[in-house]
């Protein structure tokens, strides 16, 4: 049979576009629906390891979005609700949970594809209650999902025959070949669900044998996490621990069954034969045990690995940073309310911390006068000692005077308040709920109010501290 390449090609990057699609509008339903209370449960179930690998698992499996679990995760520590050491339980339960994607992918249910996207449009369209809406673009996530990888199956059917697709398929029962291929093409598709949904493609066409798909969904595994680990490069220092984590667990993993693939493989078909599933499930099997396992292995020892993480990577001093940015506000949560509200908090936090050495520091002048020390009834020793005390530079800052101080602070907070302002705009511009636009207003006012804080100490206080100098009056009793 002549194979129309164009036309393949066509269908199956059709295919993969609509199943990213399909994945995307998913896990935004999911977020829409959970993402408030899945939020609350991370933050309040995660000091036992154990609850928390389930609870990470849990809301992974829910949001269908391990990413989104990483970013709760950092935005929480940032705030102080959870620390560096409780992350480890709920990576570990995120790795489990994002697995459940493949073994949906696994049932055959591409011939229902277009029924779940008339449900999931019926309902979007339809329905006047927005949590239907949003169980509406799940089903319709799904749907899209499936068709497309009905696409994907029917572009690879003529393959079954092609003898050098076959060898060059065989030839992926290398591991490193195999672990190479499948996270080069995760960080390109950024998903490690779409690679894994295309190695179980691949079985379900009888293209691909359980030895060379338990590499690829390897080097899957580790494509997310370094892909996750690059996106995390400039962001805060939580948010690199958490990565840097999530990178060793995965390639420790890899590195712990890379030797063994066969026994693995053979030990995957040994509990395929109680079930009756063909290759393309023990694919997903092979997925979903490769990273309990992992879970079982490292959960005992999460806080030894926290620590070290800890230690490659410290507090970073960045008050020498003088450099305009935010901390924590994160584009890629525009698209989870909660989190970026969440995110937006944090970042208000930070300003009110500004705020507070800034008052530190103009109290100083007031509180302390050269020439009302010389007024004392006290010997010149005694006034040359205290004159020596009085604070001159920035308690943060050494390398700055105190209004220099002040002044660099008042930058920031002018800089920090317009950015948080766009951003929570642009969370509100998602279509969220009237909650969280409430919310969303709220946090622009504080902002807004902090920033007019800010205000009143650069430009009036300043002002009052130099003509008090000048007069050389003291506060009246």
């Amino acid at each position: 049979m002549k194979i129309s390449w164009l036309f393949m090609i066509l269908e199956l990057f059709g295919g993969l576009a609509l199943f990213l699609y399909g994945m995307e509008k998913m896990s935004d339903g999911m977020k829409k629906t959970a993402g408030n209370k899945m939020r609350s449960i991370l933050a309040t179930l995660t000091k036992n390891r154990i609850i928390a690998l389930f609870v990470g698992g849990f809301v992974t499996m829910v949001i269908q979005s391990s990413s989104a679990t990483t970013v709760m995760l950092v935005s929480f520590v940032q705030a102080g609700l959870m620390t560096f050491a409780q992350t480890m339980g709920v990576i570990l339960g995120a790795d489990i949970g994002t697995t459940v994607t493949a073994q949906l992918i696994a049932f055959k249910l591409t011939d229902y594809a277009l029924l779940m996207v008339a449900i999931g449009v019926s309902l979007n369209m339809f329905a006047k209650n927005e949590n239907t809406r949003n169980i509406g673009q799940v089903i319709l996530g799904f749907g899209i999902l499936f068709f497309g990888m009905k696409l994907m199956s029917d572009a690879m059917k003529p393959l079954r025959t092609y003898a050098v697709f076959i060898d060059i398929m065989k030839g992926m029962e290398s591991p490193v070949l195999g672990i190479l291929i499948g996270a080069l093409f995760t960080a390109l598709v950024q998903s490690s669900s779409a690679t894994t949904g295309v190695i179980i493609v691949l079985a379900q066409q009888g293209l691909i044998t359980l030895e060379a798909g338990i590499p690829m969904v390897f080097g899957a595994n580790i494509g997310t996490c370094i892909t996750a680990g690059l996106a995390s490069i400039g962001t805060s220092r939580d948010a690199k621990r958490v990565a840097t984590a999530h990178v060793i667990f995965k390639i420790a993993g890899v590195l712990l069954f890379v030797f063994w693939i066969p026994s693995f493989a053979d030990f995957i078909r040994l509990l395929a034969e109680r079930f009756g599933s063909g290759t393309a499930r023990q694919i997903a099997n092979a997925h979903t045990i490769f990273n309990v396992t992992l879970a079982l292995l490292f959960l005992p020892f999460t806080e030894y690995f926290s620590n070290f993480i800890i230690k490659i990577l410290p507090e970073k001093n960045d008050s020498n940073n003088v450099i305009m940015k935010t901390r924590y506000l994160d584009d890629e949560s525009l698209s989870a309310p909660a989190i970026g509200l969440d995110l937006a908090r944090a970042e208000i936090a930070r300003m009110a911390a500004l705020i507070r050495k800034m008052l530190s520091a103009i109290i100083i002048p007031f509180l302390s006068d050269e020439k009302l020390i010389e007024k004392e009834d006290m010997s010149k020793e005694e006034k040359e000692l205290l004159i020596k005390e009085i604070p001159r530079m920035d308690e943060h800052r050494p390398d700055l005077s105190l209004l220099e101080g002040i002044h660099m602070r008042e930058e920031k907070i002018d800089f920090i308040e317009e950015k948080i302002r766009d951003y929570l705009f642009r969370i509100v511009g998602h279509g969220i709920s009237r909650e969280q636009a409430d919310e969303a207003y709220g946090m622009i006012s504080i902002a807004s109010d902090l920033e007019s804080m800010g205000d009143l100490i650069h430009r009036n206080m300043i002002p009052l501290m130099a003509k008090k100098k000048e007069l050389g009056v003291d506060f009246s009793e």
